[in-house]
């Protein structure tokens, strides 16, 4: 990844499609409503079929868009130009190409100043004559498209790449070599027909997501989504792995993982065994990385896979989880590590509990997984003297098993 371009982690999206980070209380106002901070991938009103789940889901699974506290993403809500203007400023770190506008109806005080400023600097927003931005108007798909081919530097071979479009004749000149270029590189995503662009209706959060989430698969910094609503996406030439199918991985790093019972963790594993079709042909190669996380499940712990990173550098999004761990060990105060603990990898959570009950220092000196356990858990814990973790044997514990057929483009 370069020093250019990144995607960012953390608050991640949390302003963007209409979130921010803070307070649970809506605002009722041009600013974003407040969304929920804890992860959640699964909305109440992005059903399995939703057109636009795999770009919603994936994106919320790394942490970077966010639902509401009532469990919904309401996907087609309109989005502003200054929400728009946030996301853009959350999604990408670009060096300024320009000095900084100047708007004449965005003061200093108003909640997205330093987001429009950042997005204008980058060469991902403009105003309009008169040094006018406009940040409560809804902005148009084609706005949407335009901004990120801008943003990204992205140029068309041709400007007929938009006879593609049924409607084609309705986008606005000043659009046209952008939309090309944005068509090019597969930016353009159309529900329910994909050959009809719709380039001056306004975009909704579920439109904005896919663009968004296209933008970051045309950097490889997310899988790539297979979905018949991506203008220009080969996808006859595919084979897949049903639902069912068994991968066995390992990890390298430790023989035990050990993990609070409401701990989430990041955890990367590597594919032990290639997967091939019937005719041997390889299509999961050993060495693959799977990127997830150990998530609470029931009395346990379950590996929840995310992403499949083939050696050659491309991201798959995967529907994969393993058993749920319930095997406990319980570490008492006075315990050392050497006793229990020799070798393993801590979550971050674990890590800190263990080393309150047990007054043990040198629980710093062992690797531990990035991820979140809840203060109400640790605040329990306080004054224990002892604390029970989930330990985990990646060698048996970790085999995935695919829960939604994994689509592979034909290599």
């Amino acid at each position: 990844m370069s020093n250019s371009f990144r995607l960012k982690s953390g608050t991640a999206l949390m302003l963007a499609l209409g979130l921010t980070v803070g307070a649970f209380t809506p605002v009722i106002t041009a600013a974003p409503v407040v969304a929920q901070t804890q992860t959640q991938t699964q909305f109440s009103d992005v059903s399995a079929n939703h057109w636009a789940r795999q770009f919603i889901t994936s994106l919320a699974g790394r942490g970077v868009i966010a639902g509401f506290p009532d469990g919904t993403f309401r996907p087609d809500e309109p989005v502003t130009r200054a929400q728009y203007a946030a996301m853009v400023r959350q999604a990408f770190s670009q060096s300024s190409v320009r000095t900084a506008t100047t708007f004449v109806d965005v003061p200093a005080d108003y909640w997205a100043a330093a987001a429009i400023r950042e997005a204008d600097m980058m060469g991902f927003l403009s105003g309009y004559p008169g040094n006018i931005f406009q940040p409560d108007q809804n902005i148009p798909r084609a706005q949407v498209l335009v901004s990120l081919a801008n943003g990204l530097n992205y140029t068309a071979s041709s400007q007929n790449s938009v006879s593609v479009y049924q409607d084609a004749s309705s986008i606005p000149e000043y659009a046209v070599a952008s939309l090309a270029a944005a068509t090019e590189r597969r930016l353009v995503v159309n529900y329910p027909n994909v050959q009809v662009l719709r380039p001056n209706q306004t975009a909704t959060r579920a439109d904005v997501a896919a663009f968004i989430y296209q933008a970051l698969a045309s950097q490889n910094q997310v899988a790539t989504v297979n979905s018949p609503y991506i203008v220009g996406q080969q996808v006859a030439a595919q084979s897949s792995l049903p639902a069912g199918t068994v991968l066995t991985t390992n990890y390298a790093e430790s023989n035990k993982i050990v993990v609070l019972p409401d701990e989430t963790a990041d955890l990367t594993l590597t594919v032990a065994q290639a997967i091939t079709d019937s005719t041997g042909r390889v299509l999961v190669p050993a060495g693959s990385q799977v990127v997830g996380e150990l998530r609470p499940s029931g009395n346990g712990s379950q590996f929840v896979a995310q992403e499949l990173v083939l050696p050659g550098g491309q991201r798959l999004a995967i529907n994969a989880t393993s058993q749920t761990v319930t095997t406990t060990e319980t570490v008492r105060r006075g315990a050392t590590l050497g006793e229990t603990l020799a070798g393993a990898v801590l979550g971050s959570g674990a890590a800190a509990a263990i080393s309150r009950t047990t007054g043990d220092q040198s629980v710093g000196t062992l690797e531990v997984l990035a991820g979140t356990a809840t203060g109400a858990t640790l605040a329990r814990l306080f004054g224990r003297d002892r604390v029970e973790v989930i330990a985990i044997n990646p060698s048996q514990d970790l085999t995935l098993t695919l829960n939604q057929p994994l689509v592979l483009s034909a290599r």
